[in-house]
């Protein structure tokens, strides 16, 4: 089994010397040959500089956007490097760019994967979890956030719905991508509402989910957040829409997917990929 840490990234400079060493250790621990994949999302500062001079200590794969694409088109190339370059069994570590995710917490999700588990996410919400650095009112807005898309998205097992530090089977996201194709990530232009979606459209495949507890460590952060909350506050509302929309929304279009993948994940991908099964409009909305 190989280890994949992606990351997507803008402007880290800072985060990348402080960040990689912690990831070294960690993943030393659990003994297990990794690499590193770095989406530069259009940096300006002096970050290909700095990971052309950490490729030679670390092993280290960058993937460059010329301009700045914004987190959904990071993750989506993060997630499609690793579905081509990695194997079925192999483990998809995807975390913050920003020094606020520690790697110590990879034990114990990876561990839930060996349980049989296909999604793990870190959650703040969970007992010996929670957020160190972070304002009273951003904490509140986050829970009433994750309140929000319980009511309307429901994943078993789930509560931390908005963190994006979250360990996939490598097998899941390469029938994730063969099922949705182009429209694994409809929501590339609505700042981090991608990060719900993927968690979304994992939960629709079937994807059996988990969490367990870790600390935010927001004090930590190296670089200015690039979170615009108005963007991606109407990213979630858009994304209700596609998901509840009654003529071929997510939910109705996809219903019977997850039950397909968990009896036969081989037919459930022949089933449902977009060269078998035309998309509705919905499912096609920004993902065509």
């Amino acid at each position: 089994m190989k280890i994949w840490v992606l990351l997507p990234a803008f402007n880290e400079e800072n985060s990348f010397p402080r960040l990689f060493p912690k990831i070294d250790a960690a993943v030393k621990e659990l003994n297990h040959e990794y690499a590193i994949v770095v989406i530069n999302d259009g940096s300006t500062d002096n970050s290909a500089a700095i990971l052309e001079e950490l490729s030679a200590v670390y092993p280290l794969h960058v993937v460059t956007h010329k301009i700045n694409r914004g987190l959904g088109e990071a993750e989506r190339s993060a997630f499609e490097y690793v579905a081509e370059h990695g194997a079925p069994e192999d483990v998809a570590l995807r975390l913050d760019c920003d020094d606020t995710h520690e790697p110590r917490f990879f034990v114990g999700m990876i561990e839930q994967l060996s349980k049989g588990y296909d999604v793990v996410t870190a959650s703040r919400f969970r007992k010996g979890g929670g957020q160190e650095g972070v304002h009273g009112y951003r904490k509140y807005i986050s829970y009433a956030a994750s309140i929000y898309m319980k009511i309307f998205f429901n994943v078993p097992n789930i509560r931390d719905y908005s963190c994006g530090y979250r360990a996939y089977r490598v097998q899941v996201l390469q029938d994730a991508i063969c099922i949705f194709g182009n429209g694994f990530i409809q929501m590339k232009g609505f700042g981090f509402t991608s990060t719900l979606e993927t968690l979304v459209k994992m939960n629709l495949l079937g994807a059996r989910c988990c969490e367990v507890p870790f600390v935010l460590r927001y004090d930590q952060k190296a670089s200015p957040s690039k979170m615009v909350s108005s963007i991606t506050s109407l990213g979630y509302i858009v994304m209700t829409i596609l998901y509840w929309w009654p003529f071929g929304g997510w939910r109705s279009f996809y219903k019977s997917l997850s039950k397909a993948y968990r009896n036969s994940p081989e037919a459930a991908v022949e089933e449902f990929s977009p060269h078998t099964l035309k998309r509705s409009t919905v499912c096609r909305i920004g993902g065509s």
